[in-house]
């Protein structure tokens, strides 16, 4: 197994906890702005020591600019919308509908980065697809008196979260081979939550505050959220998108599993089955990598 392999499941691994905090958040009426400013302070905190650790300098070269800004309005965009959606619907429809970015991030990187399309990484793709598919279920939060154009609503704003989330995979592959540096792109991103956050709460949420939850739940989610970008950059730096991303997405079997085990939904043959896709999909792109 490859390095690139190993650090996309690190990211996987964070990326499953965090859906289920993010879901555990939005269970109760709070201010979906300011717990991503609340992210993106501690994110950034985080950022800043690597480089005091690391005794690297911060690199503000136009492309580190470029993509960064471009990597931080996607991600940043891509949560908010996310954060929305498990306002409606449960962890496991939110989520796999989100990582249904897969199928944008291999053909983003097959049509800009000139990344190759082997049958090995196609069934990988297929595999996985298809777990999520067999995952989809309707979601258990909206009421069957509610109007059903509501439900297909935030099934929309969860596949334009994914679109937003597979582009931020594909311009962070694409500052990297443009000689933009990992760190500072990530930090930029970083202060693109801060920002983005602070604006959906002033503009769309007309609430601007802080509480002791709001700080508690920012402070796991900024962590989670630290170690899923910076792996999954690590994991960029040594091998292709289409390849590694599609990886890191099988992140919804860690969220099932959590939800699970916290008793938030009850497994079944079909979720069950859905692991199993899943696994199949990391082999097989793992043996692509």
């Amino acid at each position: 197994m490859t390095s690139g392999v190993v650090f996309a499941l690190l990211s996987l691994l964070a990326a499953g906890f965090s859906d289920v905090v993010f879901k555990k958040y939005c269970s109760k009426e709070r201010s979906r702005g300011m717990y991503i400013c609340g992210i993106g302070v501690i994110w950034t905190a985080l950022q800043l020591t690597m480089f005091v650790v690391n005794d690297k300098p911060v690199v503000f070269n136009d492309a580190t600019i470029f993509y960064g800004i471009g990597a931080g309005l996607a991600v940043t965009l891509s949560n908010i919308l996310l954060l929305e959606c498990l306002t409606h619907l449960d962890v496991s429809l939110g989520s796999t509908i989100y990582r249904l970015n897969t199928v944008g991030v291999v053909l983003l990187s097959f049509v800009f980065l000139g990344e190759s399309l082997g049958w090995l990484k196609a069934a990988g793709i297929l595999a996985g697809m298809i777990g999520v598919l067999i995952l989809y279920q309707r979601s258990k939060n909206i009421s069957i008196e509610e109007p059903a154009n509501l439900a297909r609503a935030f099934i929309v704003v969860a596949l334009i979260a994914a679109i937003f989330r597979a582009s931020y995979g594909v311009i962070s592959k694409a500052g990297i081979s443009e000689g933009a540096q990992p760190d500072t792109m990530m930090l930029i991103a970083s202060i693109s939550w801060i920002i983005g956050g602070l604006a959906y709460a002033a503009l769309r949420e007309k609430r601007v505050r802080f509480s002791i939850a709001k700080l508690r739940y920012s402070a796991l989610s900024g962590v989670l959220i630290f170690m899923i970008v910076n792996f999954l950059i690590a994991a960029l730096e040594r091998g292709e998108a289409s390849v590694l991303v599609p990886i890191a997405n099988m992140s919804f079997v860690v969220a099932l599993t959590i939800s699970v085990l916290l008793r938030m939904e009850n497994m079944t043959v079909r979720k069950l089955a859905a692991v199993g896709c899943a696994a199949t999909s990391i082999f097989l792109l793992a043996q692509a990598g």
